[in-house]
């Protein structure tokens, strides 16, 4: 089963979320919150693999709640739930450490397929949210610079690999795409979050975009 825990200071929110999930056999809705004081001691009392968490709230907000997530043993993936697709504040939450961010209108349907999605540890993020996410950013002319210097000195090789993260591909997918062994793939993979210093798959791929490597 896959545990998740649903932070939003609106109750109904909390229960439509969980309504939709509940209707999927492998995944558990196993706590809510309503702040974010109160997601960092249920994500510590009941060990979730993924928490959608929604960013304005009151109080201790998802931003800082996502930054304190992080800092657990094993922390469990962050979903950064939002209403807009274009939000600086969401661009805050990925370079936190989230691992990608849902619009709330997400239909029902892939709302439980990004769940799995996240769970298996890949990113939740569409290229086009994340060109999005770029465009938003004030600072994002000085942020592409600082990329492009961040990634010049991986391999081509590594370039190409970074490049199928921005598109929010799987080991599988860029094992398939390059004609590489998947544990090949998790290997460029690893050595590149290091020599990034990238928290997660998620914080490298928007690196791709602000970097230019994840052009369609």
């Amino acid at each position: 089963m896959i545990r998740v825990i649903v932070v939003d200071d609106e109750p109904m929110v909390c229960a439509h979320l969980r309504t939709i999930l509940s209707t999927a056999e492998d995944i558990e809705v196993v706590a809510e919150a309503a702040d974010g004081a109160e997601a960092v001691e249920v994500v510590v009392r009941y060990r979730p693999q993924v928490v959608l968490m929604d960013l304005r709230m009151p109080g201790v907000d998802g931003l800082a709640a996502t930054e304190r997530i992080g800092t657990l043993p094993s922390p469990p993936a962050v979903v950064a739930l939002t209403t807009f697709d274009a939000d600086a504040y969401v661009l805050r939450a990925l370079r936190a450490g989230a691992a990608g961010f849902l619009v709330k209108s997400t239909p029902p349907a892939d709302l439980i397929s990004l769940i799995r999605v996240a769970a298996d540890g890949h990113t939740v993020l569409s290229p086009e949210a994340a060109r999005r996410l770029v465009a938003a950013s004030a600072d994002g002319r000085q942020r592409s610079e600082l990329a492009r210097r961040r990634t010049s000195a991986l391999t081509e090789r590594e370039r190409e690999v970074l490049a199928c993260l921005g598109h929010g591909m799987s080991n599988a997918d860029i094992a398939a795409r390059l004609h590489l062994s998947e544990a090949t793939v998790k290997s460029y993979v690893s050595r590149m979050l290091v020599k990034l210093d990238c928290a997660n798959r998620t914080q490298a791929g928007l690196l791709a975009h602000e970097a230019g490597l994840a052009a369609p």
